[in-house]
């Protein structure tokens, strides 16, 4: 049954994040850790979510030179991570040292997306980064074929994108979409937008969802009709 839902975690202390884990634990099977939450805890919040039996989705979207994403990829190893991200735009041989680690280390974990354009930032946004004429949509696709070529099991990206990806890239590639509310949720800071049931349309294989959940009053509740609106 696809789209997966992935939550993230986004909240201020360890204890905070441990109660909410435990609490919403039965309705999914991923945890999304950011910068934030990891940069306050390290990888004790990694271990409590692995020793509960969930999976982890470490988002902390490296972009470095090669040789440090590949040493950043091997203690993500070494933690047990199951899916973690890197910026596509730090270039084909960092992504490929990525992929050439787990090849060292044996393992078939974690899966790597790639990020292309953060769902803050449209067309005008790209403009002024990469000084480029290309749409969003171009932009995201020439990263996507370029995480593609290194290695990367797929993207991350909005899922304005998703049906675009799935059609001009082969094979199984996966794509994960955060910036999803549901029809009775903020849009907050991003800009592309949709529902989980328009993701699920689109093709989306994970679909990411944070404060709809995290700041809910029944947090458990707020699974549940997502999952209704995905599902039915």
């Amino acid at each position: 049954m696809k789209p997966e839902i992935i939550i993230a975690v986004n909240l201020g202390t360890e204890d905070e994040a441990k109660k909410f884990i435990r609490k919403v634990k039965d309705e999914v099977d991923y945890f999304k850790i950011d910068a934030g939450l990891f940069t306050k805890t390290g990888p004790s919040i990694l271990k409590f979510i692995k020793d509960i039996g969930k999976k982890v989705f470490l988002d902390l979207k490296f972009h470095d030179i090669p040789s440090t994403v590949a040493r950043a990829v091997g203690s993500c190893i070494e933690l047990g991570v199951d899916i973690c991200t890197l910026h596509a735009s730090g270039g084909f041989e960092m992504m490929e040292a990525a992929v050439k680690e787990k090849w060292i280390c044996k393992k078939d974990y974690p899966l790597f997306l790639g990020v292309t354009v953060l769902t803050s930032l449209d067309t005008a946004n790209i403009r002024d980064i990469f000084g480029t004429e290309r749409t969003v949509e171009d932009q995201v696709l020439l990263l996507a074929q370029l995480c593609k070529s290194a290695g990367l099991n797929g993207v991350v990206a909005s899922s304005r994108e998703a049906s675009l990806i799935k059609k001009e890239i082969d094979g199984e590639f996966v794509v994960a979409t955060p910036g999803i509310r549901p029809l009775w949720a903020s849009s907050d800071e991003h800009t592309r937008v949709y529902t989980p049931k328009k993701a699920k349309e689109e093709g989306v294989d994970f679909i990411i969802i944070g404060r709809p959940v995290i700041l809910a009053d029944d947090p458990i509740g707020a699974i549940r009709k997502i999952k209704e609106e995905i599902y039915g």
